[in-house]
């Protein structure tokens, strides 16, 4: 039974095992296929998608529409009716006995007529009551319709609003984006950026410049630093010290790999900003790639600049990015690189041509 047990351990650890490596597969296939996982996609954004219909929900107090049902009417009691008593029976007495039992028919016959005349009285002032609750409830009802059809009037009216002045702004950001004006176009290569989907975790940000005279989009990208990039080769399980410990990645495959992510954002990001510009407004990218981090000689967070590149619209379409290496790409566009993005080494920007 304990090698039974023993075995069953180790099979569990070495599961974990697998599970983690598996799991650290995928993040490496992830940030090694950035560009890959962009040319089947069509950046273009649609914008007639984002144009809104309004949606009004059915009107919650239609059971109010109903008229209060009026009380039962409340019939005249029916009169008292004398009942002479049944003669006695036996030999002795009858004489008292009928005498008694006739007194007291009509003590109770005169108790009922009572009762009866003041109900008869009594019966004016219920229905009265009755009616009068009635009328007060009905009274209610309306009112309660009349706020309800108010709130839903309300409601209707602000949600129409609401989606006409979205689908007027929408039209004058068409209208300006195909005249080229220089915030509609910084809005719209915004909203493709932000539809570039990344990996979990890996979290891009983007700040876009556009001028209009020379039709060139000043872009600068954030990526995160290489601290947030993994540097595990691969898990294993020490069965001496039973612990599921990593081996780390040479010095030079994180460097590759994290270079690799730095050249890839590049090429990824001013592909889908002339992929998605239709309109051809934008023919020409500039291009800054760089990340926040610590910067190991001050110990102060600085923003480390890593590729510096200026693209034209021609000169980019030309390429093959299916069958590219992102570095020799970029050096092919005369970009400026930094060394080793993986030591914070910043790019010298300083003499990269313009588009």
């Amino acid at each position: 039974m304990e090698r039974e047990a023993t075995a069953a351990h180790v099979e569990a650890k070495q599961a974990e095992v697998e599970q983690l490596n598996a799991e650290l597969a995928s993040v490496y296939d992830g940030l090694d296929t950035l560009l890959e996982a962009t040319l089947n996609v069509d950046d273009f954004v649609d914008l007639e998608k984002l144009r809104r219909t309004v949606r009004h929900p059915p009107f919650a107090g239609d059971h109010l529409r109903k008229p209060v049902p009026p009380p039962a009417v409340l019939p005249d009691p029916e009169a008292p009716v004398y009942r002479p008593p049944a003669a006695p029976s036996g030999l002795f007495g009858r004489k008292k006995k009928l005498a008694e039992a006739q007194a007291k028919a009509e003590s109770d016959f005169e108790v009922a007529v009572a009762d009866w005349e003041r109900e008869i009285r009594q019966l004016p002032l219920e229905r009265k009551r009755l009616a009068e609750r009635h009328a007060n409830q009905e009274v209610e009802r309306q009112q309660s319709l009349q706020a309800k059809l108010d709130q839903y009037e309300e409601d209707y009216a602000r949600r129409e609003r609401a989606v006409a002045e979205h689908n007027a702004s929408l039209d004058q950001f068409i209208a300006n984006l195909s005249y080229g004006a220089v915030d509609a176009v910084q809005e719209y290569i915004g909203i493709v950026l932000a539809n570039s989907v990344y990996p979990e975790g890996f979290t891009v940000e983007h700040d876009a410049t556009f001028d209009p005279a020379n039709a060139e989009l000043a872009l600068k990208v954030q990526i995160p630093a290489p601290d947030s990039i993994p540097r595990i080769k691969t898990y294993r399980y020490v069965k001496a010290s039973d612990e599921v410990t990593p081996t780390a990645l040479s010095q030079k495959d994180a460097k590759d790999r994290y270079s690799g992510v730095v050249h890839q954002v590049a090429l990824r990001t001013i592909h889908e900003v002339f992929e998605a510009d239709r309109r051809n407004l934008v023919q020409g990218i500039a291009l800054e790639v760089g990340t926040n981090a610590v910067d190991p000689a001050t110990g102060r967070e600085a923003y480390v600049p890593f590729v510096a590149v200026a693209a034209s619209r021609e000169v980019f379409s030309e390429l093959d990015l299916s069958a590219v290496v992102p570095a020799a790409t970029l050096e092919h566009l005369g970009a400026a690189l930094s060394k080793n993005p993986l030591g914070l080494v910043p790019a010298n920007g300083s003499g990269v041509r313009r588009s």
